[in-house]
């Protein structure tokens, strides 16, 4: 059995489903982009977001890896201003997408309320061809691809946060050690 990068994040192999692509022939940069934009949404909604990618409804935004990456008016909707609509990178994510829902499924997971918890893209070795140029030289033609690893995991139960304004308004304005000395003198009494 291989090793995932990002085994650690699957806490609880029951409610979690794992797939992984190597060696995929499309670009790194572009891939990098598409996993960031997706890391955290519920399956569903990475579903139609896909698909309005497609379409060139919706972009992917483009932080890291966006020098020469023009500007798009549809990145205004993730606070950017760079972004493209990579379909390569978008059509393998899309099956390994469907390859986890499937492992889930397997391991009857609820598929309605799991959550892309991470996507791990890394650099495979570049592909060497050539390219021909004047004068009778040869440069490199380098392919970039990538492995990548999705974790899935069914979203757990949300837990009410008890707010008790009571403490919360006792300590407010006060420095580091008197809110710890106020704790040790409630934790004795």
């Amino acid at each position: 059995m291989v090793r995932y990068a990002a085994a650690a994040v699957a806490t609880n192999p029951e409610k979690t489903s794992r797939a992984r692509g190597e060696y995929l022939r499309t670009h790194f940069k572009n891939m990098r982009e598409v996993a960031a934009a997706l890391t955290g949404l519920k399956l569903t909604k990475a579903y139609t977001y896909l698909s309005d990618v497609k379409d060139h409804k919706r972009v992917i935004p483009f932080r890291r890896f966006s020098g020469g990456v023009g500007r798009a008016s549809q990145a205004k909707e993730f606070k950017a201003t760079q972004g493209r609509w990579p379909e390569k990178s978008v059509k393998f994510i899309l099956r390994l997408l469907k390859n986890a829902e499937a492992n889930a499924d397997a391991k009857n997971i609820d598929v309605e309320d799991l959550l892309i918890k991470s996507i791990v893209v890394q650099q495979a070795p570049k592909t060497r061809r050539r390219t021909y140029r004047a004068h009778g030289r040869i440069n490199p033609y380098q392919g970039h691809p990538t492995h990548v690893e999705i974790i899935l995991s069914a979203s757990d139960v949300e837990v009410e946060k008890v707010t008790d304004a009571v403490a919360t308004t006792s300590l407010a304005g006060l420095n580091r050690r008197q809110v710890a000395r106020r704790r040790i003198e409630a934790a004795r009494a």
